[in-house]
């Protein structure tokens, strides 16, 4: 068995696990997220812990289980969120009831609907922060709005990841 999956993981208040034949369902604060069932990988659940166990010699999805659920509970007790910043003169955002409109120097402004269970946010007009319960989404909304313009490599203008280094290239010489 995994190394990852004899690591029990803690649920913490507030948070309940389901375990059923079709698939689990993780509860809390935050939302409700459910996981299909992955054949061979036991699940039990007590006393505040899960627990993981492979079923037969032939899985080996334990520890990917395991850190799929862990991720999930951290999700609906904490959230997750990524963080995307602008970078170039006018470039800016503000959100439009549940869209967010970006001006990125185009002809015209980019309007982006937010998916069903995530939340935009945008602190400043230059920064975007992405939240929501299941890290698989709020990661991929990100990488979608980064989509839109990202950082061309001569002047590092576009939309970045916070943290994100660029590193640019020199410009051509005569």
């Amino acid at each position: 068995m995994s190394r990852v999956a004899k690591k029990p993981i803690a649920l913490p208040k507030g948070v309940e696990c389901k375990v059923g034949e079709d698939g689990i369902t993780v509860k809390g604060p935050k939302g409700t997220l459910k996981m299909h069932a992955i054949a061979g990988v036991e699940i039990k659940s007590a006393d505040g812990h899960l627990t993981f166990a492979d079923g037969s010699a032939e899985t080996k999805f334990a520890g990917t289980t395991r850190a799929l659920l862990a991720n999930m509970v951290h999700g609906v007790s904490q959230g997750y969120e990524r963080k995307l910043e602008l970078v170039g003169v006018g470039f800016r955002a503000a959100l439009q009831g549940k869209s967010l409109n970006l001006s990125l120097g185009f002809s015209h402004p980019v309007v982006f609907p937010a998916p069903e269970g995530i939340t935009l946010e945008t602190p400043s007009p230059t920064e975007i922060l992405v939240k929501g319960a299941d890290k698989q989404r709020v990661g991929e909304v990100a990488a979608k709005i980064r989509a839109v313009r990202p950082p061309e490599p001569y002047k590092g203008k576009g939309v970045r990841y916070a943290g994100e280094r660029i590193t640019l290239k020199e410009a051509k010489k005569a």
